[in-house]
C-alpha cells in the first residue's frame, strides 16, 4: 500500500499493485535517461499540459524503481496499466507532485 506521506503513489500494473517513489537516486536516473532535460522541465510541461509518453513513461518507470522494481521501460510496453494512458499520466504527474511538497503538505 503506497503511503502518500512518503511521496508513495499506488499503481496497479498487470493486476499487480505496486508503490512508485522519486527517491533521489531515481531522480538521478531519470535525468541521465532525459538527456539535456531537467527535472524542472519535466514538471513545467506537466504544470502546462505538454507532458509526451515519454515523460509519463520515464516518470513511472523511476518511481518504480524508486519503490524497489528491478525492471526497464521495455518490460513496460505491453503491460496493462489501471486507467490506461490517462491513469498513467495521473500517477505520473501525483508521483512528481509529491516528490517537490513540503512534508506535511
Amino acid at each position: 500500500m503506497a503511503n502518500p506521506h512518503a511521496g508513495e503513489v499506488a499503481l496497479v500494473i498487470d493486476g499487480q499493485p505496486h508503490s512508485l517513489k522519486l527517491t533521489l537516486g531515481a531522480l538521478a536516473e531519470l535525468e541521465v535517461q532525459m538527456g539535456e532535460d531537467t527535472i524542472v522541465d519535466l514538471v513545467r510541461r506537466f504544470e502546462g499540459g505538454a507532458c509526451s509518453s515519454r515523460d509519463v513513461m520515464a516518470l513511472i518507470v523511476a518511481g518504480l524503481r524508486g519503490g524497489g522494481w528491478r525492471g526497464t521501460a521495455a518490460d513496460l510496453l505491453s503491460a496493462e496499466i489501471a486507467g490506461g494512458p490517462v491513469g498513467a499520466a495521473q500517477a505520473a504527474a501525483e508521483l512528481l507532485a509529491r516528490a517537490f511538497l513540503p512534508p506535511g503538505s
